[in-house]
């Protein structure tokens, strides 16, 4: 072991007096001397500091000292600094001198120090030491150093090295290393004493956490007590110090496995779809399923409302990778696909992501996938559900469907992605691959290379890169090993993405079929940074590992999924050079290329060197112990290879490529960099010699070990192997996540000890809470000092550099964070605290995976016949090599146990839970240069053996250990418990092995039980370990302890397995406190991934010594120098602690756990309360007659009464019985409860009916009552019954209305006042269940009272309107309303938190932070104006004016036996199980294991219990603590069932939906009510109630099934709820029938109860022993000194008003819970809602159920009628629509002969979704303006639900359907304006759509109408036509345009009158203009007619009305001409005439 040691003797020449402390620095660590107190000019230091070096020293090292004046107070301050060169050191070993220091300015000054420095190299070429001064510097060969800060320290000067003159006192242990020793020595509470404190005794092996501050702070100086770690139960993976690595517990492979899915979407509606008058459909498709929506016609907004399951069973990979794609298509029918509209995209991982995994009523965008310039195609509103195995999800409730219209705030996407995305492009860049497999066979080569002499590569590759559902390929580069491509695959994709991976998978084409070479993911999410400072995702150009099966080619390959990227890969098949960018697009610019489609391109080829420097690396393992060889492969020799990438790969590694060869040829010396191919070293001659790789070990043959398994004799030769191989340097990558890595394990390490000082109720959590916080901000600090440097090294890419800066920020800003909390961690945080900090270490994980690899990983093969048998994966990153201690790896140097597994499929199940081979392995690896340092991890003492005599340089071959060490190791295994069971009897025959080193012994076997006391002590004797005795002591190897099921037949099956590490005693050390004798401690028993069980025991290993002189000739041999005498006492194990012979004659030779490690015991009572057994199943087809319960805990027990005849009356007549045993005094060491059934059969036998263990019977003990109580004996309460209940669950859920003010009163009495208004809630006629329509209503009303000025009036509603359902949508609008105040207030509380976080990180780093701070503010100011509309609905209620009220009742989202602790408040229920346990995987959930359930109760109390219990009055002895428990003779009740209604069933039927019915049965009577089936639903409304008469006990566990009924066939079952009546019958929470909020005779809110509140409430007191109730005067009534008040009058069903004390009697009920001492929160009238669950899928929920149970004795009063809670029957409606005129109609025709543009204008209107009642206006013909008069009526009847605001169609679904079905729907009217046309479809203008329960009011003239009546709907004031029932106006016509702006295509003036049937009927309308009623005909001009049908009126309408002026105006001219004609003409006759004068 090199080491450099200087000698600090004195700094001379100081000025003045003082305090001086000196600090020695070398390759950057610092150590510190003690203080010099109060010293003048001269400092006598005399201190020896010690480095152990893991390189050699360099000629041009530095070594630092500098002084200090040392100062309590202020920082010390410095005197000055002397450095050196160690040139000389390095060459000499040794040098002596004394020199000045220099100060600040380097100007020399008088002061100087005396140094001795000496130098330990390797190979002892630096001198020998001679003189023994440095003797008694203990020799501790312990490595690296953990910690290198400052910090640690504190400024405090804590002796580094132990100065001669103080050590030999052994009075201070001291710790060379800064803070290391610390750590490592408190891990197990076991400190590393140097050899001369043994003396002074030990720590104590399990800190007691009163003196761990104490202790720590002698231990680690000044160092914060709460760094130190716990012993805890995960005792073996604390690691002790550095040779060691800690195994890995979890065996098995969990990733590859399927598991079951269930994923549900509702697609509810759509909304602005782009296109015209389209026909939509929505495809939904999850991986390759499609399913499709019924088709809306003619519509933008369809309304679908359709539910769509998908079930899957595959690994959880697979399910997240698939997508889920939202696609709108337009005009589908069987012969057409369809236009797309549009489509939406999305993994199923993002969904599963989200919290409850589920979306809900979220809006998915839709775009267009051809042509991405386009924006938004249309909103589809979803809900996306992902249940996995045993999630739960919690569904909103579904009272109501509300209109979300705000679709911006609502859309369908993560937190944190922007609302508009925009399009990019993704390039995965391919470049090369290397190293890949054969893929053929070789016959046909032979063949080839025969025939052609060519040697071909038999692989013919090419890439495939599959992202969000698209695919592309590269080219196929045939026959190639190491192919080139250069191309890039292009996709276009919304950025970001909602697809999380990019699957890149290299193929081998083949004609046949293309398999998988292998495959690598890419996560987006690691390779990009969202934040402010973020980067787009970027990688590379790196190199990515891809691991999959065994290279050997085989046709049928079985682990053919690894390579497709399922499951751990079992070994390296290939790396792939591969980049990724992406390019944000600017759609706006005009040479973009409009499609999705993936495109493929060249890409330049890139430099060698992108990727980084090649260097050699140097891979060295030793194998120091292989055992626990499975015993199927013992009989072979045995070797192990060990590979990295394809180096070291002898059987299946590449042959040498051919083109290599030819390359090599022509390029000499040329860079080894093809020289992945193995064993390339023949022609390369180092500097090394010849260092050929040794990769296998030599064949061996297995020794046997015990019957299950072998082990290796690799006793004192341990062989070993090395490789070089050549890689990029790339280690800084694996430096930073290695540093994360371990920042993380620290942290983890912490938190799992918090979380079990928790679980123990130990002292102060909160201590090592802020320990673990403390070492975080430490780590991160220091990470940001390590991580940035060599930042400029070749090969960086952009990925490199951005994803250092934003981890730098993140550890900064953890940091900071984590120093934060740490503030505030109290008492009462830890828990949240501990949330936070959990949050910590998912992000460091995340952070830690570096997604470019660089060294492939190392994997461990066993090899028996040249065959692959079991293997090891071990990540490169954590062997590497690093000089600083943060950055290496955390298995580097250290001996790990690896345990060996099966490959692929194989490991599942119970082959992978058997060890394969457990190795103990020592690996090393790092750069060739740097190698001179791997055997310096190893335990000291060996010898190299090299494999040529030459070779000096050469690693060896095998290491010779010459020092061993004998030891006893005594395994005290006292107990196991909660066992898995292996039998089919559910129990085990369990016996423990217990493995060390290569010996194994087994316990005893104990028959029947899963929670085995064995109470023995194993001895292992002579157990040989080879090392140094110390560093054993550190760091013992692993106990592995296994347990097996003993089968009479066969061999023993495994149950489970766990580790430990022994407590050592060296024999120089004394055996006694306080780490002797060892603590008993639990062990986690593992079974595969899942926990199976706990071990209590303890293990030491005590040193068996030799005699002096052997020791001492040996010490001699090692170290070359004198060793002064070692006292060692007499040879031989005369020195151990003696074993007690075997106390119990009855057990043999079995020795038991002696004395002082078993717990101390107390005498305890236990009392059992037998009430009965239920459901008991068959045995072995033989009913279970005579059945016994048999209690046992630690060896004692008692039995119950026989039950004579179970089927009579399967309860016991005896109630309780007790028994006496002795437990240990601590709670948390109790051993188990078991219980038993056997049922007795003829002749005596006995058989087991099945078992329940209690593991824990802490619930149980019974706390003594207070004394202030007035009456103990119902005080005292059983730990988790009463008190949890009473304190807990149930706060009062009080009304707001209600107001419980507490007067105090003189006299005692304590009052609570309720106000006579009874708790009720104000409702409009119409329930709101939405809170946005609740503004518009209250604006609205604002205007109409401006208009008014008189208050408005309201109609009243009546109280015969009112119904059951009111109240029940009454109460779900106040379930919403408290949800949404609950989440408005925890928003609140997070986010005060994060502003408190924020401010005070701005204190710290003002500048960067305050920005944040705001933004945060703002951010969060948006989330609560989001809040506050939503809550709004609760602000208005005060505000609006008085409505009617309504009683409400509770809503549970749950069951109710949840609130109430399943009401076993004093009768639990065990279930009892018989059969093997099912395994993790298969799932056989336990329920199929129960076989029936044990009713009871426990009571343990120790003994004597003080004596005034027992004198209570009315105490019965037989009862013991159960006191006042009712009888359990058989009781009739009648049972009343009321069912409301289901939500979300799974669909049953192909056409995806479900026929439900409701089938109940109790006992032996079922009813089935198959007739009343509802058609084609998945949320049916069933509304009906079940009477059914059953007799506990006999009947008392009820089912109720939702079945779907099927025409022909069986019924399938849906699912089904079972509710156990008992418990709920018996509980003191009364929930035999709720008590209403409200006492009333008559009307919807009758009282249910046979008994009225005022009897139910005397009873009680009774019942109680309370006093009361004592009515009085004025409405106040007293119980048990408490007054309550409340109303005194009743009305009865006349009106009548008349005097009752029921109202207050009521009043006392719902305030039960203040009553003191029995009051309890008695069950109100609910409803609750209930999972249903089919036993074929366990686990996922298929639906729910709404409904609720009344009991009634049958020997009290008959109940009242059951109340009606049928479903409300829609109301009959007629609207009658009057289309008066239309207006500025956009013109769409071309006259044929003028060109003149007209149209011919028609409207159409319709009500209901699918157009089936549409009814079309005449035709007004030629509109040449746009107007059209029409004077037309359409009339609609349609049936109406007035409370959930739908339409109710029922109809056939389609010709071939059986029934009708019945459809809900918004209630719309749709009018459209048509051109109407001959020849050709008529073309579409324009559309308004009218929802009548709020609709914009129309304009008063065609001018005030606008396009802002649609635009600005939410601002204007709506109106409903339900109340204003008659309504007249103006509204606009609208469509879009090309652009997709909205255009107004018209205007229409339309009349709407509403009227219920009953008027309809009285006053009759005709269609059209038709009779009666009928309206006048239109005003229309006649030129409409056509001009074929009147030519001239037509013409004459054309030419004149166009052309008319022209016409008047040629005319004109006309005239004018002929005028001039004429005078032209006449006028030369004229003129003549004239002229001549006739």
């Amino acid at each position: 072991m090199m080491s450099l040691v200087v000698h600090l003797k004195t700094a001379a020449h100081l000025r003045g007096k003082g305090d001086r402390i000196a600090k020695v620095t070398f390759r950057g660590l610092p150590l510190y001397s003690r203080i010099a107190e109060n010293c003048g000019e001269v400092a006598h230091f005399n201190e020896t500091f010690r480095w152990p070096i893991a390189s050699r020293l360099d000629q041009n090292e530095m070594l630092e000292v500098q002084v200090y004046n040392y100062s309590k107070v202020f920082t010390n301050r410095l005197v000055g600094t002397f450095c050196m060169v160690l040139q000389k050191v390095a060459e000499e070993g040794h040098l002596e001198l004394t020199d000045t220091l220099i100060d600040d300015n380097n100007m020399s000054i008088k002061t100087s120090v005396t140094i001795d420095i000496r130098y330990q190299p390797m190979d002892g070429t630096g001198g020998m030491w001679s003189d023994g001064e440095f003797l008694d510097v203990p020799d501790d060969r312990d490595g690296m150093f953990a910690f290198e800060t400052d910090s640690l320290l504190s400024g405090q000067s804590h002796g580094s090295g132990t100065s001669p003159g103080r050590s030999l006192q052994g009075s201070i242990p001291t710790f060379r290393k800064a803070g290391r020793g610390v750590f490592s020595a408190m891990k197990l509470g076991k400190t590393k004493c140097s050899k001369d404190d043994h003396k002074r005794g030990d720590e104590p092996a399990v800190l007691e956490m009163e003196d761990l501050d104490k202790k720590a702070m002698r231990l680690a100086g000044m160092l914060e007590p709460d760094t130190i770690s716990l012993a805890s139960v995960t005792a073996v993976t604390t690691n002790v110090s550095n040779k060691r690595s800690k195994p890995d517990i979890k065996m098995e492979p969990s990733s590859g496995r399927p598991v079951d899915y269930q994923i549900s979407i509702t697609v509810i509606e759509a909304r602005q779809l782009i296109g015209l008058n389209m026909d939509p459909v929505v495809c939904v498709e999850v991986g390759d399923d499609k399913k499709y929506t019924s088709m809306k016609e003619s519509t933008n907004c369809p309304y679908y409302n359709e539910y769509f399951v998908f079930d899957f069973h595959v690994p959880p990979d697979v399910m997240f990778d698939k997508i889920i794609k939202l696609s709108v298509i337009h005009s589908k029918n069987l012969l057409r696909s369809g236009t797309l509209v549009g489509t939406f995209k999305m993994d199923v991982g993002t969904v599963y992501s989200q919290p409850e995994h589920q979306f809900y009523h979220k809006w998915a965008v839709l775009s267009d996938p051809d042509d991405i310039t386009a924006g938004c195609k249309g909103y589809v509103k979803c809900d996306i559900a992902v249940v996995g195995k045993g999630d739960n999800i919690k569904t909103p409730h579904k009272a109501n469907e509300t209109d979300e219209d705000d679709i911006e705030g609502n859309l369908l996407l993560p937190e944190g992605i922007p609302a508009e995305r925009q399009w990019a492009r993704f390039y995965v860049k391919i470049h090369r691959a290397e190293g890949l497999p054969k893929m053929n066979t070789s016959i046909m080569a032979n063949v080839k290379k025969a025939f052609i002499g060519e040697n071909r590569d038999l692989v013919d590759p090419y890439v495939q890169v599959q992202f969000s559902g698209q695919k592309g390929k590269t080219s196929v580069q045939k026959s190639s090993y190491e192919p080139i491509w250069n191309e890039q695959v292009i996709f276009t994709e919304l950025f970001p993405p909602l697809c999380k991976r990019i699957k890149v998978q290299i193929r081998d084409s083949d004609k046949v079929n293309d398999v998988a070479i292998g495959t690598h993911f890419v996560d987006l999410r690691k390779i990009s940074n969202d934040g402010d400072k973020g980067f787009l995702p970027t990688l590379g150009p790196a190199w990515v590992n891809m691991y999959g099966s065994t290279r050997q080619y085989t046709l049928m390959d079985e682990h053919q999924d690894l390579n497709d990227g399922l499951g751990e890969g079992v070994s390296f098949r290939a790396r792939l050079l591969i980049s990724v960018a992406v390019e944000i697009l600017d759609t706006t610019s005009p040479e973009i290329i409009c499609s999705t489609d993936v495109q493929v391109e060249p890409v330049s080829n890139i430099s060698e060197s992108a990727t980084g420097k090649m260097e050699e690396f140097f891979l060295f393992g030793s194998f120091l112990e292989a055992t626990m060889i499975d015993r199927k492969i013992g009989d072979k020799p045995i070797s192990f290879e060990i590979t990295i990438g394809n180096y070291g790969n002898h059987i299946d590694g590449v042959s040498k490529s051919s083109s290599v060869k030819k390359k090599k040829k022509e390029d000499e010396n040329q860079e080894e960099e093809n020289e992945l191919i193995q064993n390339s070293s023949e022609d390369e001659a180092d500097e090394d010699a010849d260092l050929t790789s040794v990769s296998s070990t030599p064949p061996m043959k297995p020794f046997i070990t015990d019957r299950n398994y072998f082990h290796l004799p690799y006793f004192e030769k341990k062989p070993c192997v090395y490789i070089k191989s050549w890689w990029q340097d790339q280690r800084r990558r694996l430096y930073n996540s290695n540093m994360m890595d371990k920042i993380a394990d620290k942290l983890e390490e912490g938190l799992n000890d918090v979380q079990e000082i928790i679980k123990t109720e130990k002292a102060f959590p909160e201590r090592r809470l802020r320990g673990a916080l403390e070492e975080l901000t430490i780590g991160c600090s220091r990470y940001v000092t390590l991580a940035n440097k060599d930042v400029n090294l070749a090969g960086r890419t952009k990925l490199d550099r951005e994803r250092l800066k934003s981890c730098m920020r993140e550890m900064d800003s953890m940091g900071q964070q984590a120093k934060q909390i740490r503030t505030q961690v109290k008492k009462n945080t830890v828990k949240e605290k501990l949330k936070l900090a959990q949050n910590f270490l998912q992000r460091l994980r995340f952070l830690a995976d570096e997604p470019q690899h660089s060294i492939p990983d190392v994997f461990i093969w066993m090899m028996s016949n040249n065959k692959r048998i079991a293997y090891a994966r071990i990540p490169s990153k954590d062997i590497l090599f690093s000089v600083v201690d943060e950055e290496t790896g955390k298995d580097c140097g250290k001996v790990k146990a690896v345990f060996l597994k099966l490959p692929g499929k194989k490991g599942f199940g119970p082959a992978g839970w058997t060890v394969q081979a457990k190795l103990e392995l020592y690996l090393w690896l790092g750069l060739n240069k740097s190698r001179k340092d791997f055997l310096n991890g190893l335990p000291n003492g060996f010898e190299e053996i090299r494999a040529t005599k030459t070779g000096h340089g050469l690693p060896p071959v095998t290491l010779v250990y010459d020092m061993k060490q004998v030891f006893q190791l005594r395994a005290h295994m006292y107990q196991a418990r909660s066992l898995f069971a292996a039998d089919s009897s559910g129990l085990s025959d369990p016996f423990a092995r217990v493995f060390f080193s290569s010996q194994s012994q087994v316990t005893e076997v104990l028959n029947e039980t899963l929670c085995p006391t064995w109470d023995q002590l194993l001895v292992f004797d002579d157990v040989e370990l080879f090392g140094e005795a110390t560093e054993l002591r550190d760091d013992p190897p692993i106990i592995v302890v296994e347990f097996y099921d003993q089968d009479t037949v066969g061999k023993a099956e495994f149950i489970g397995r766990t580790f430990a590490k022994p407590t050592i005693k060296m024999c120089d050390e004394p055996y006694g406190p306080p780490r002797f004798p060892p603590q008993l401690e639990y062990y986690q028993i593992y079974r595969g991934n899942s926990i199976a069980g706990e071990l209590l025991a303890a293990f030491e290993l005590l040193q068996i010594p030799f005699d002096a002189e052997e020791i001492r000739r040996a010490l001699i041999a090692v170290h070359d120098f004198a060793v002064p005498q070692i006292k060692v006492g007499p040879g031989g194990r005369a020195d151990l602690p003696p074993l007690e012979g075997p106390t119990d004659s009855e057990r043999g030779p079995i020795l038991p756990v002696p004395l002082g490690i078993r717990p101390v015991l107390s005498r305890y009572r236990i009392e059992v309360l037998f009430w009965g057994l239920r459901d008991l199943k068959r045995i072995n087809l033989a009913q279970v007659d005579r059945p016994r319960v048999d209690i046992e805990c630690a060896g004692r027990g008692v039995q119950s009464v026989l039950i004579q005849n179970y089927k009579k009356n399967p309860n016991f007549s005896t109630l309780v019985k007790w028994f006496e045993v002795d437990l240990p005094e601590n709670e948390l060491l109790h051993p188990p409860l078991n219980i038993r059934v056997v049922d007795c059969r003829a002749f005596g036998r006995y058989i087991l009916v099945g078992s329940h263990a209690v593991s824990t019977l802490r619930h149980f003990i019974y706390s003594p009552p207070d004394k202030s109580c007035n009456n103990w004996a119902s005080a005292a309460k059983l730990m988790n019954g009463y008190m949890v209940l009473t304190n807990g669950c149930s706060q009062a859920r009080s009304s707001p209305s209600f107001s419980s003010r507490t007067f105090s009163r003189p006299a005692g009495d304590i009052s609570v006042n309720l106000e006579a208004e009874p708790p009720i809630r104000k409702m409009d006629t119409v329930v709101k269940l939405d809170a946005n329509e609740d503004e518009s209503d209250k604006e609205k009303k604002k205007k109409k009272k401006k208009k008014k000025g008189g208050v408005e009036e309201e109609e009243e509603t009546d109280e015969r309107v009112l119904d059951w359902w009111s109240k029940y949508f009454a109460s779900i609008e106040t379930l919403k309303e408290n949800l949404r105040s609950q989440e408005a207030a925890q928003a609140e509380a997070e986010e005060r938190e994060d502003l408190e976080i924020a401010a005070e990180a701005a204190e710290i780093r003002p500048d960067d932070l305050h920005l944040k701070g705001s933004k945060m503010r703002e951010r969060f100011k948006e989330k609560k104006s989001s809040k506050q509309k939503r809550s709004h609905a609760a602000d208005s209620s005060e505000k609006r004016p008085p409505k009617a009220r309504v009683d409400e009742l509770v809503v549970y989202n749950k069951e109710l036996e949840s609130e109430y602790g399943n009401f076993e408040d004093w009768l639990h229920t065990f279930n009892l199980y018989r059969g093997k346990a099912g395994d993790d995987d298969e799932h056989a959930l336990d329920d199929d294991r129960i076989v029936g359930r044990f009713k009871g109760s426990l009571c343990m109390y120790k003994v004597p219990l003080s004596q005034e219990i027992t004198r209570e009055t009315g105490y019965d002895p037989n009862m013991g603590m159960f006191q006042s428990i009712p009888h359990n003779d058989p009781i009739h009740v009648l049972v009343r069932v009321y069912v409301v209604r289901a939500t979300d069933l799974h669909p049953a039927d192909i056409n995806g939906k479900a026929d439900p019915y409701i089938a109940i049965k109790l006992g032996k009577s079922e009813i089935k009510d198959k007739e009343n089936y509802i058609s084609k639903q998945l949320n049916p409304v069933f509304g009906k109630s079940f009477d059914i008469e059953a007799t506990f006990p006999m009947e008392s566990m009820l089912t109720v099934s939702v079945y779907d009924w099927d025409l022909v066939g069986t019924d399938d079952l849906i699912g089904e709820t079972k509710i156990d009546l008992e418990n709920r019958f018996y509980s003191k929470f009364r929930a035999t029938c709720g008590i209403a909020s409200n006492y009333s005779m008559h009307g919807y809110n009758i009282w249910r109860d046979p008994m009225k509140p005022s009897q139910i409430l005397a009873k009680l007191c009774k019942e109680g022993k309370i006093d009361g109730p004592h009515y009085g005067p004025g409405g106040k009534v007293k119980v048990a000194n408490r007054i309550f008040t409340g109303p005194t009058e009743i009305e009865d069903e006349n009106g009548l008003k008349k005097q009752t004390e029921e109202h207050l009697a009521l009043s006392v009920l719902n305030h039960w819970e203040e009553i003191p001492r029995v009051g309890c929160k008695l069950v109100p009238e609910h409803v609750e809602t209930r999972p249903l669950l089919n036993p074929d899928k366990p686990g996922i929920e298929q639906g729910r159920l709404e409904m609720w149970v009344d009991m009634f004795p049958m020997d009290m009063p008959a109940p009242g009628p059951a109340i009606d809670t049928s479903p409300r029957k829609p109301k009959r409606y007629e609207l009658r629509v009057i289309i008066w005129n239309t207006d500025e109609v956009i013109l769409e025709d071309d006259d044929y002969f003028t060109g003149e543009k007209s149209s011919d204008i028609f409207v159409r209107g319709w009500l209901k979704g699918q157009q089936e009642d549409k009814q079309d206006t005449d035709v007004h013909y030629h509109s040449l303006t746009g107007e059209g008069n029409f004077n037309w009526r359409f009339v609609f009847p349609f049936d109406y639900l007035v409370a959930e605001e739908k339409i109710v169609i029922s109809k056939k679904e389609s010709m071939f359907s059986w029934d009708e079905t019945e459809y809900k729907i918004p209630a719309r009217l749709t009018m459209q304006v048509w051109d109407a046309d001959h020849f050709s479809a008529d073309d579409f203008l324009g559309a308004i759509e009218l929802d009548l329960n709020r609709f914009p009011r129309g304009a008063k003239t065609a001018k005030q109408c606008n396009l802002d009546m649609i635009r600005n709907e939410q601002e204007l004031p709506t109106i409903s036509i339900f109340k204003q029932k008659r309504v007249k106006g103006w509204w606009p016509f609208v469509a879009r345009d090309e652009n997709d702006e909205m255009e107004l295509t018209g205007k229409v003036e339309a009349e709407l009158h509403l009227v219920t049937a009953e008027e309809a009927e009285k006053s009759p309308v005709g269609l059209g203009r038709n009779e009666p009623d009928p309206l006048e005909k239109p005003n229309r001009p006649d030129t409409s007619l056509m001009w074929f049908l009147g030519p001239l009126k037509s013409l004459r309408y054309f030419i004149w009305h166009n052309y008319r002026w022209l016409i008047l105006k040629a005319l004109g001219l006309i005239l004018l001409l002929l005028m001039l004609g004429l005078f032209l003409y006449s006028i030369p006759g004229y003129l003549v005439k004239k002229i001549l004068g006739a």
